[in-house]
């Protein structure tokens, strides 16, 4: 028999070991809508929107506007809006109007013949240099004189002799815009010397190059963001100069940079004429940076629970369900929402999560919480978006929020990659 001395070290030693198993157990979290929420949950359902919904709310949409708007117009920097970011005529006309701007950044094929009778002033900038196909397509669609207006993103020799054989063919006077390699290393022109080759080329083939393009979202991600911005500035600067090598004139240029992890950058001083922001202004969750820190999130998937349980089961391992409630007291209750597996993260209430055991479901998702949550059939969720331009295209007319209701619907654009 064990001595009386070895069973008080055992069980002193289990009881630490329950100690320590205790202070790794999960805190329980949750609680119900704090007013912002409540408020809008009731609205959408005086408004009938008992699905899921995209919600944007002016108030906080034109706030941001505001703040943006402060920062480029105290740096004397005209502002490019990032339609792929807004993909909601209503939505992009009311931030180029807050913005006091005709400058347009479009990524598609698509989304641009959409954008082009809508906005026949603009100032059309491609962000993304596409295949020659879809230039054509467009130039025959829209008409030659139209894609005249576009400066088309082109990135490589290859694609700008593509795309000056079709403008030729066609009779366009192609205006490319040369992407610039300025740290991200995404493609686009690495150097001095490619880049002065292809203005060489551009200029023979009688191309009129309308500027450069220099993106660098992942100046904030470094691990020293000051010194990346310094050295994307630096290959900006030897861009520019290769420019005034070739007899242009870089004031006469486009010559853009930033989006909205960077602009606040360019606004305390940049080499760039011209910065590009978009998804800024309905702040998702993937721009909570500290530079945007005065901005607030202006868009919301809302959607209604469809089935909850106060004892969520979990199918094949039923018997240990209890255990696990007991252990990670956020998985207690479980809630099925109407559709799910967005690019988006549960809000409101607060203490939501996906489940873990259950996986992702674009049907029926199951968030988990902990008892204090009281969510009941029919009671609204909401989900702050990771990113929102493919995302805004899921849910057909956003409902606006203005002044407590739902005040307007919003049509997005037509579906587009």
């Amino acid at each position: 028999m064990p001595s009386r001395r070895s069973v008080l070290i055992g069980t002193g030693a289990l009881a630490l070991a329950g100690i320590g198993t205790l202070t790794l157990r999960p805190e329980e979290r949750g609680g119900m809508h704090d007013p912002y929420f409540s408020q809008l949950a009731q609205a959408l359902k005086r408004a009938g929107l008992n699905r899921p919904a995209l919600v944007v709310d002016r108030q906080r949409l034109e706030a941001n506007v505001r703040a943006v708007r402060a920062s480029v117009d105290g740096a004397k920097l005209p502002l490019r809006v990032v339609a792929k970011s807004l993909p909601s005529p209503r939505l992009l006309e009311a931030v180029m109007t807050g913005m006091g701007t005709q400058r347009l950044m479009v990524f598609s094929a698509e989304m641009l013949l959409q954008l082009l009778p809508l906005h026949p002033m603009a100032d059309f900038l491609m962000g993304k240099p596409l295949p020659v196909s879809e230039f054509a397509r467009v130039a025959d669609k829209a008409g030659a004189e139209t894609a005249a207006r576009v400066q088309w993103l082109v990135d490589t020799p290859d694609r700008l002799r593509q795309y000056a054989a079709a403008a030729q063919a066609r009779g366009i006077t192609l205006r490319a815009s040369l992407e610039i390699d300025v740290g991200l290393h995404r493609g686009g022109f690495a150097d001095g010397q490619t880049l002065s080759a292809a203005v060489a080329a551009a200029k023979a083939a009688g191309v009129q190059v309308a500027g450069l393009m220099g993106y660098e979202p992942h100046v904030p991600k470094m691990p020293d963001p000051d010194s990346a911005y310094r050295d994307a500035q630096q290959a900006y600067r030897t861009a520019i100069e290769v420019l005034r090598q070739h007899g242009l004139d870089p004031a006469t240029l486009t010559l853009n940079s930033a989006g909205s992890p960077t602009f606040r950058r360019h606004c305390k001083g940049t080499v760039a004429n011209e910065v590009s922001v978009g998804s800024a202004f309905v702040k998702p969750g993937d721009f909570d940076y500290e530079d945007l820190a005065d901005l607030v999130p202006a868009a919301f998937i809302a959607t209604p629970v469809i089935k909850a349980s106060s004892d969520q089961a979990l199918p094949g391992i039923e018997a240990f369900s209890g255990a696990m409630h007991w252990w990670d007291r956020n998985s207690q209750r479980g809630f099925f929402i109407h559709g799910g597996h967005w690019l988006a993260r549960p809000v409101s209430p607060p203490g939501l999560e996906y489940s873990r055991l259950f996986g992702r479901s674009s049907n029926q998702e199951l968030l988990t919480g902990s008892n204090r949550i009281a969510l009941r059939p029919d009671d609204t969720v909401f989900l702050r978006p990771d990113q929102s331009e493919a995302l805004f295209l899921q849910f057909g007319d956003l409902a606006v929020y203005d002044g407590g209701e739902i005040a307007e619907m919003w049509p997005s654009l037509p579906i587009s990659a």
